[in-house]
């Protein structure tokens, strides 16, 4: 994913929800509705979220220094396990809470329930225009299904907003019932258990942007067809008889690390393999913009074990 077209996404996504963060409050303080407030908490946190993004976008474009000389990319990381906390602390807790309230405790509605029908109907449609221009950046950087796309992209930042836009729609489906089920049976528990599946549906969402984002902190190496493809690239060098061992870790969504011990051909000379080497460098790093630093090992081929024949005694 391109930064440019991550902040595009982060920004459109922040500006839905900070609309809709203050129409769903006054909407659920007017008609009642604990489904409306969870909704309301949930574009607070997820306003909150996008300004974590926004922020690890630019931190981590620092340039490298003596004491980060790989950058800053892991920044990024960082920042989106942030955001899934806030998810599940500003979003997920008020949800359940209001939930349980409602039900087991005070007694809502009799408000204004048509206010909270309109500004359901705006949230469709902003946090529908968000989670389309997320969906549409997916679909045009991959060259796989979308679906496979998301599950291997190291670019949490971009998945958190598409992430949050694909629950905030689930999340107004489950308000509209909530509030449609207690208008017509006149019983809280649809309200409060709306409120409470929200919070739930958080939750899972917190859970997947802090394991990915666990996961790329403590260093994950590239996806295997990326592995495939840069050993098929060191090999296919003049000079190089194999690959033994491929090593790689990202250091940010699009900054990734190679190391390799390579088998250089006994035919050519020390300078001719450094040569090789650089030309490796330069040709992964022309075709995989995302190789950002390459190492390479050379080291000898495993001699095939002589076959020792001995004679009996005469």
């Amino acid at each position: 994913m391109s930064r440019a077209e991550t902040t595009k996404t982060v920004l459109v996504a922040g500006a839905a929800n900070l609309i809709l963060a203050i129409t769903k409050l006054a909407a659920g303080a007017v008609a009642g509705s604990s489904a409306m407030l969870a909704e309301g908490a949930h574009s607070v946190a997820d306003t909150l979220n996008q300004g974590f993004l926004l922020a690890s976008l630019r931190r981590s474009e620092r340039p490298p220094d003596r004491w980060h000389p790989f950058g800053y990319g892991n920044e990024r990381y960082f920042w989106s396990l942030l955001a899934a906390f806030g998810i599940f602390v500003a979003g997920a807790g008020f949800s359940i809470f209001e939930g349980l309230l409602s039900i087991f405790g005070r007694e809502s509605g009799g408000g204004e329930v048509w206010l909270a029908y309109a500004v359901l109907a705006l949230g469709f449609v902003l946090e529908g225009t968000s989670w389309v221009r997320a969906f549409t950046q997916a679909r045009r950087e991959s060259r796989e299904s979308v679906l496979e796309h998301v599950k291997r992209s190291p670019d949490v930042t971009f998945k958190a907003a598409l992430f949050e836009d694909t629950a905030a729609m689930i999340g107004l489906a489950l308000a509209a019932a909530g509030l449609t089920l207690r208008e017509i049976t006149g019983s809280h528990l649809w309200d409060g258990l709306a409120s409470i599946l929200i919070g739930v549906l958080l939750i899972v969402v917190a859970y997947a942007l802090g394991r990915d984002s666990k996961g790329l902190i403590i260093g994950r190496a590239a996806d295997p067809d990326l592995q495939s493809e840069i050993r098929h690239e060191i090999e296919a060098a003049s000079g190089v008889d194999g690959v033994d061992e491929l090593l790689t870790m990202h250091f940010g969504p699009d900054q990734l690390l190679v190391a390799a011990r390579v088998h250089f051909s006994d035919d050519i000379s020390a300078d001719e393999a450094e040569d090789v080497a650089g030309e490796i460098d330069l040709r992964l790093q022309e075709r995989l913009p995302a190789v950002r630093h390459v190492f390479l090992d050379p080291t000898q081929a495993p001699q095939e074990p002589e076959t020792v024949v001995k004679g009996r005694p005469g």
